[in-house]
């Protein structure tokens, strides 16, 4: 047996203190929808891709497909349709709530340096379809563990990140040009928070308690 299949036969537990940074990390892990211009660091945006490549995915398919949006066109076109639906939503809202409504800061989309639109191809044949005749969902649902760890390492790295959900998925696979089998199921934006803050923004402004 060689060195790595002990290692790989080894268990491994992680200290109180870990475990005691791991919450303090779901904790401070927030939807930042307020970023500063600074860019990231040469490499930083790839090493927190790579992380991604150890979430779960269902038999192993790994359906995921980040796509890096740098053309201004594309960002500028992917901000009038969440101004198109963000007026949309607001009507849907009346009084009090309206008001509140349109005072939130929902996107960080003119601020943040790194926009990434995250995609599941549903026509993947990695995997061989292991797991997912019963659940096709599973596709989508391992796509949504990528962003976690994502979304964790991001953090741990000091870079916030904001999921953008008021779009329309179709229009944006449109304004990308994806391959019609991928469907939207995140639109990112990342880079360093304005602010530090534990207690969620929508918490802050009133609109609703955590449970």
């Amino acid at each position: 047996m060689t060195d790595t299949s002990l290692e790989m036969l080894q268990s491994h537990t992680f200290s109180e203190e870990f475990r005691r940074e791991f919450r303090e990390l779901l904790v401070w892990r927030r939807d930042v929808r307020r970023f500063r211009n600074d860019v990231l660091p040469g490499g930083l945006l790839k090493e927190l891709l790579d992380l991604t490549r150890l979430a779960p995915s269902v038999g192993l398919s790994e359906p995921w497909r980040f796509l890096r949006v740098e053309n201004m066109d594309a960002r500028n076109a992917i901000r009038e349709e969440f101004e198109r639906a963000n007026r949309e939503a607001l009507a849907g809202y009346s009084g009090e709530q309206a008001a509140l409504y349109s005072r939130l800061k929902l996107a960080g989309l003119k601020e943040a340096p790194e926009h990434l639109a995250v995609f599941v191809d549903n026509a993947t044949h990695k995997g061989s379809g292991l797991g997912r005749r019963t659940m096709p969902e599973m596709l989508e649902y391992s796509v949504i563990s990528a962003i976690t760890v994502l979304w964790l390492a991001a953090r741990a790295h000091g870079v916030g990140m904001g999921w953008v959900s008021i779009l329309d998925p179709a229009k944006v696979g449109k304004i990308l040009g994806v391959p019609a089998e991928w469907g939207l199921v995140a639109y990112l934006c990342l880079g360093y928070p304005e602010e530090e803050g534990c207690v969620p923004e929508l918490e802050r402004a009133g609109w609703e308690k955590r449970g």
